[in-house]
């Protein structure tokens, strides 16, 4: 997720009058924040699941059920059909992105930990890496048991930094996004599920954040900032020239926006989900766009299923809600499932 400055620092108070004065002059009251506040949802909506930690990375399974994170509460979760939600596995760190692999385990970006969390009125925001923040990993959780193992935290003796989210693509490989921590520590990462392969694909990027692959394979696309980004792909975990895109730059988002997770849909388009402004651009080949509202800031993913790939999962994780809507256009399945 790339949510580097969304908290403004509260401002210090200068104190007042001369050297020689005993006493500072009393500083003003401060008014108290105003409130955020968004034009009407455009779907109707409603609430599958609250009282989250941060969720996010909502994966659909066959029998109904969600599977998603709450990165601040380090949890793997699942959302029944009747409501409940129950605990799938406790990591360390910080599970940000979900997916079903070939072996239908559950693959992980874990960020490490790479975000503090502040609250601002009625939203939770992600702050500030914590001090004793070191990097991320890539991890493989059995669903019978709940047992994690980390298949990687490391690529040619480099630490990751911050996985963030993965897709796996029909040979069984997995593209990973890296957020990094500072400006071009970022990148992507190809890995075998094994654990006994991963390769930078592309490395000096500045927060990549969704990634998904285009319904015939021969396209990665990447959120990244305020621009959805899509890379010709040559071979498994090897990007040819951007002929399809100058510079890969498929489209700008929103003013005011920064991008989040995103999802390829059945027809090509890629819903991105657009940060601040609250909701999710629909982009599609020739980068023309259209805007869904949500009323929170961090609406940071989606997931389509159900009969027609139409039920959608959101993720209000400011409000720690899981919200389902009727999607205007059918998803793409994925390549695994469970």
């Amino acid at each position: 997720m790339d949510r580097r400055t969304l908290i403004a620092a509260a401002p210090l108070l200068a104190l007042s009058g001369l050297a020689r004065a005993q006493t500072p002059a009393p500083a003003a009251p401060r008014a108290p924040p105003a409130p955020i506040t968004f034009p009407p949802p455009t779907l109707a909506s409603t609430v599958a699941a609250e009282g989250l930690h941060f969720p996010e990375a909502p994966v659909v399974m066959k029998d109904g059920s969600v599977l998603f994170v709450q990165i601040e509460a380090k949890q793997v979760s699942r959302l029944k059909p009747d409501g409940m939600v129950s605990l799938v596995a406790q990591l360390d760190g910080g599970p940000n992105g979900l997916a079903i692999g070939p072996d239908k385990a559950l693959y992980v970006a874990n960020d490490g930990g790479r975000f503090s969390f502040v609250k601002r009125g009625e939203f939770n925001f992600p702050g500030a890496a914590p001090p004793d923040f070191v990097g991320g990993s890539i991890q493989r959780v059995d669903l019978k048991t709940g047992k994690a193992v980390t298949l990687y935290d490391s690529c040619d003796g480099k630490r990751l930094v911050a996985p963030d989210d993965l897709v796996f693509d029909r040979h069984g490989g997995m593209w990973v996004s890296d957020l990094g921590h500072i400006r071009g520590d970022a990148g992507i990462y190809y890995a075998l599920p094994d654990g006994k392969g991963i390769k930078q694909v592309k490395g000096g990027m500045n927060g990549p954040n969704g990634i998904g692959l285009s319904p015939d394979g021969k396209q990665l696309h990447i959120s990244e900032g305020r621009q959805l980004l899509t890379f010709d792909i040559a071979g498994p975990g090897v990007l040819g020239p951007s002929t399809s895109y100058p510079g890969a730059v498929h489209a700008p988002l929103r003013d005011r926006s920064t991008a989040d997770s995103l999802k390829v849909l059945a027809d090509g388009k890629v819903a991105v989900c657009t940060l601040i402004v609250g909701g999710i651009s629909i982009i599609d080949p020739a980068g023309a766009t259209e805007f869904i509202q949500f009323a929170d800031p961090m609406t940071t993913n989606l997931a389509l299923g159900g009969a027609d790939m139409r039920d959608a999962w959101i993720t209000s994780s400011g409000l720690g809600r899981i919200l389902k809507v009727r999607w205007p256009y059918p998803g793409m399945k994925p390549v695994y499932t469970a």
